[in-house]
């Protein structure tokens, strides 16, 4: 079977006829990503973010003890009913830090999920990963802001690929004589496998009430029409 292939960038605009197969210099077929992994969808303007700056979690409204209106997700996001669009999450950040040394870890980190909210009131407008400004999005960044006025309540759906910085749910007690706790910075990438869809509600929230961690976060997404 022969296939034409054209060797380097194709010299075309959006809408300008059939595309040809790339191809390297040496016959190889060229199918590796173009440009940045994010950036044929922030270039178009379809890419936003949310998330918080760095925040006590130490309250069960940041847990799974808390699904109700009062919920406060480490990272969230809400798709109001008239959106017309589907959030296609594409990853999510999540930084912890011990503020003490007394502390009770938060636990796994879990995924949460409600469905048919049109009245919350609540949340923040997401970043333009485009303008850098935080105007264009349909959708609202929950990330440490109270669920208020949530149809639904959450339920817990998924184990996130993320750590909330200690490895445990007890309190410990350590020494300040040499302390030098790690920071470490969790990244899942979601990779569209979380979709949400008009009405619906993502939200990260741990197993745990933490005591004394605090944690920054965030979560970017492609909007698409439905």
């Amino acid at each position: 079977m022969q296939v034409d292939k054209w060797i380097g960038p194709l010299p075309q605009a959006d809408g300008a006829g059939l595309g040809l197969v790339r191809g390297g210099r040496t016959g190889e077929f060229v199918i590796s990503d173009a440009h940045g992994r994010f950036q044929e969808a922030a270039t178009r303007g379809f890419l936003y973010s949310g998330g918080m700056t760095l925040t006590s979690i130490a309250n069960a409204t940041f847990s799974t003890a808390t699904l109700g209106a009062t919920a406060t997700p480490i990272v969230g996001v809400w798709n109001p009913l008239t959106s017309g669009k589907n959030l296609v999450v594409l990853q999510v950040k999540v930084a912890p830090v011990n503020t003490a040394l007394q502390t009770t870890g938060a636990g796994a980190l879990m995924w949460a999920t409600s469905t048919g909210n049109g009245a919350i009131s609540t949340g923040n407008s997401p970043l333009s990963r485009l303008t850098l400004l935080a105007a264009g999005s349909l959708a609202k960044d929950m990330s440490g802001v109270a669920l208020t006025g949530l149809t639904n309540n959450l339920v817990v759906r998924d184990a996130a690929a993320l750590g909330s910085g200690v490895i445990s749910n007890l309190s410990t007690l350590q020494t300040a004589a040499g302390l030098f706790p790690p920071m470490i910075v969790g990244v899942d990438n979601v990779d569209g496998s979380f979709i949400v869809p008009p009405g619906g509600v993502l939200a990260l929230l741990s197993t745990g009430t933490a005591v004394a961690i605090s944690a920054a976060s965030s979560i970017p997404w492609e909007e698409v029409a439905v």
